[in-house]
């Protein structure tokens, strides 16, 4: 190819703002930066705007924290890998504990940079924290550019004929899929490019602070088996992709290993959802159901993002406003109902278990999500708001879009929500997803002994099988909150309430 005379002269400098994207292999922003500096650092701040309120709600074993500290190990190690390829020793990953905002200004000013490079985050916060930045390095003449990488599509890349963004998943997931090509799903190929990474200057500290350091203290992430970076991420993506083809079948059973387990991946970046989608793509072109099924998640999620861009009402209120007037439960009554489903003592057993697995790892299988969720909002009449702040403090793979738009579909206040009359029997759930009782056994070892035929309902059992499982109702085990039809019942009339106004 000829020489363009007309291409911009490079920046002699540029520093990438690592954020929800750890790692150092097909990453636009980083790609974007080798290709337009002559040198170029890289750097992570563990935000105390983010953390400090952690430590405050008391959340100091935090899974995420520890996850993230890892990973950052493995991109540090990574990069420093991609300079010595290069012919570049002393590549290492800047790490500061502070204000994003004002340590991102500094470091761009202490490197002398023409420019700060960083990918997409449509989070309100997070793009009224980089409109500061913005305005910040402006002033020093510094500019801040973002890419698309999260995503596969976003903000308006897909919209309705009529220019408007999509409210119901269906027509978005077909639209998503009749546009996606080799081109979007395109890996950025930063190795090509990484001569530019740039050794620190003297004088300027690498090295990850102690979780101690920030007020954190170990959590049982490895206990759990959970790896993180992109090695932890490879090695759940070639487990899957044998399994990929049963997904379809087996997705809806909590204990069965249906899931990928990536999202906590793709949730932090460790992972390139570009690979994640091409695996799929190609897999269900070539006729795999189960593909076609764990690709049409990722165009969720791009989904969940597109609402979240176009209306960001959403966090805090009902998308559909009028369910804004919703009168939930409230007083000690409904504190104490709160309570015992944040501590998985309903007495409905998978109710139960779920929640005590989201307590204990960090992680709770999709359909349990929805089912735990729809039980507080309709069953118990907690306000959904309540529920989707104890999952956004629990959940390993805590996504703001894919948080809010699972509570509000499951209160039936959403974009593309379910009808609100719908039913959330948790007994009917139970034995459906869950028929041999081997989820619930797991979390709920006081019920083992129950036959899977009662395990679902423990109070429909008579005493004597009770007695000879060693269960007793109340006693180790509690009885439930409030029936299912008395649940019911409640249900219509509060929607139907609002409805009929």
């Amino acid at each position: 190819m000829a020489h363009d005379r007309h291409a911009p002269a490079p920046l002699p400098a540029a520093l990438v703002w690592f954020r929800r994207d750890l790692r150092a292999h097909d990453h636009a922003a980083l790609y974007h930066a080798l290709r337009s500096a002559r040198r170029v650092w890289c750097a992570f701040v563990f935000d105390r705007d983010i953390l400090d309120p952690l430590l405050a709600r008391g959340l100091v074993a935090d899974r995420r924290v520890e996850f993230i500290r890892d990973s950052l190990a493995a991109l540090d190690e990574a990069l420093a890998a991609l300079g010595r390829e290069h012919g570049r020793e002393g590549v290492r990953l800047l790490v500061r504990h502070g204000h994003a905002i004002a340590e991102i200004d500094r470091l761009a000013r202490e490197l002398h940079v023409q420019a700060v490079y960083a990918n997409h985050d449509d989070e309100p916060a997070a793009l009224a924290r980089d409109a500061q930045v913005r305005g910040l390095l402006a002033r020093h003449g510094i500019a801040l550019h973002t890419s698309k990488d999260h995503l596969v599509f976003e903000r308006d890349e897909l919209l309705t004929g009529a220019g408007a963004p999509y409210g119901a998943f269906a027509p978005y997931r077909n639209a998503w899929l009749r546009r996606l090509d080799a081109y979007f799903l395109k890996a950025y190929p930063v190795q090509r490019h990484a001569a530019a990474l740039a050794p620190l200057p003297d004088g300027m500290a690498a090295g990850l602070p102690a979780l101690e350091a920030m007020g954190f203290a170990r959590s049982n992430l490895h206990e759990l088996k959970i790896a993180p970076g992109w090695r932890g991420a490879q090695a759940l993506l070639a487990d899957f992709l044998p399994r990929m083809a049963d997904y379809a079948r087996t997705r809806d059973f909590p204990a069965v290993k249906g899931p990928s387990y990536l999202s906590v991946h793709l949730r932090f970046g460790t992972c390139s959802v570009r690979e994640l989608a091409r695996e799929a793509h190609a897999r269900a072109q070539a006729g795999s159901e189960g593909a076609r099924a764990w690709l049409s998640e990722l165009a969720r999620r791009d989904f969940q993002h597109q609402v979240l861009h176009h209306h960001p009402r959403v966090v805090g209120h009902c998308f559909k406003p009028e369910f804004d007037h919703l009168r939930w439960e409230h007083g000690k009554h409904a504190d104490a109902l709160f309570a015992a489903w944040c501590e998985g003592r309903t007495g409905y057993p998978l109710v139960d278990a779920a929640m005590r697995q989201l307590a204990q790892t960090g992680y709770m299988h999709h359909r349990l999500r929805m089912l735990t969720a729809g039980f507080l909002c309709k069953g118990l009449g907690i306000d959904w708001r309540r529920g989707e702040q104890h999952f956004a403090e629990h959940l390993n793979d805590f996504d703001l879009a894919a948080n809010n738009a699972g509570w509000q579909a499951a209160a039936s206040t959403g974009c593309d929500a379910p009808p609100w009359a719908r039913s959330v029997d948790p007994v009917a759930h139970s034995r459906r997803l869950d028929p041999q009782g081997r989820f619930i056994r797991r979390y709920l070892p006081r019920l083992a002994r129950l036959p899977d035929e009662l395990i679902h309902a423990p109070w429909e059992a008579r005493p004597v099988d009770l007695a000879a499982a060693g269960v007793e109702l109340g006693d180790g085990y509690p009885a439930p909150l409030l029936r299912p039809d008395e649940a019911r019942e409640r249900m219509l009339a509060r929607y139907g309430a609002v409805k009929e106004a």
